[in-house]
């Protein structure tokens, strides 16, 4: 048997991923001077954090080092437990080359490193929708390889539409410039954003208005549904849950069968998206090229 093992950046409950036999190691925000561990809602003070990014505080979140994966990955090579290690895509952050660093340097001290490691591709429920999946199939019998054969297989079919309601957050992380948020705020312009080929963010689209961009991307989101793939669709907000229950609504309107599931953005992800984010992630049919 092997372990699956994944990041706080998938935003899946701690007690979601315990339902699903999954560890994570966790990532870790700085706000105000002080560092707090994402440690999937367990401790972690979630409606604190999202007061303060709705007052725009600015958290800043940091990539997980070569040794805290090496201090998560060796009681496992100690045990001689193999791992299968799915990762925040490293189009938005340099974690997973972190960890393939990681596992090379445990190569050298052990005979015997029986570590895979697949970057997703994804962020947040994106991220999280692969590693449900893999859970699945380890639970019903498939081997590490199988299971990770069907991971690079299907993650990029995974699709993910994205609106913010801040635009300061996006000025402050590079992706408009201080103009493009002033304008964009009088004119009350909200982007639309999805995950490309590279596992990068990209800015496709703008609205005007809050409850047309939640629509753009329920749009997005039926038109580009897999027709085989599981119809299982993630929704993740940070704050703004009225504006999350519309999301829901127009969805069961247009999919009556479609199974949701709708947990919290993650302090994570949320300190680079802003209070009032709204992000759904499905299996779809293509991404976006890159830029």
């Amino acid at each position: 048997m092997f372990q699956l093992i994944t990041d706080s950046c998938c935003d899946l409950p701690a007690e979601r991923l315990a339902e699903l036999d999954v560890a994570y190691i966790p990532m870790v925000v700085a706000l105000e001077g002080k560092e707090y561990t994402d440690d999937m809602g367990q401790s972690f003070d979630t409606d604190w954090f999202l007061a303060k990014l709705k007052e725009h505080a600015q958290p800043t979140t940091s990539q997980i080092n070569v040794g805290r994966y090496m201090e998560y990955f060796r009681p496992y090579v100690d045990a001689g437990t193999p791992i299968l290690y799915l990762g925040f895509s490293s189009g938005m952050s340099g974690s997973f080359q972190s960890a393939v660093q990681a596992v090379a340097l445990l190569k050298e001290e052990y005979e015997t490193v029986n570590i895979s490691l697949i970057d997703t591709k994804s962020a947040s429920l994106g991220e999280g929708l692969l590693v449900a999946e893999a859970a699945k199939r380890k639970a019903a019998g498939a081997s590490l390889l199988e299971v990770s054969q069907w991971v690079e297989e299907h993650k990029m079919q995974v699709d993910s539409w994205v609106t913010v309601d801040d635009l300061k957050q996006l000025e402050r992380g590079g992706r408009i410039s201080k103009t493009a948020a002033a304008i964009g705020g009088l004119l009350n312009v909200k982007p639309i954003i999805t995950v490309d080929v590279d596992g990068k963010l990209r800015n496709v689209d703008k609205v005007r208005g809050r409850n047309k961009s939640i629509q753009n991307i329920v749009d997005h989101t039926v038109a580009n549904l897999h027709a085989t793939q599981t119809r299982t669709v993630y929704i993740a907000n940070a704050g703004d849950d009225e504006a999350a229950d519309k999301v829901i609504a127009s969805l069961r309107e247009k999919i009556p069968d479609v199974d949701i599931y709708h947990y919290p953005l993650g302090p994570t992800i949320s300190s680079h998206t802003g209070y009032g984010c709204l992000a759904v992630f499905s299996f779809g049919t293509s991404r976006v090229a890159s830029a």
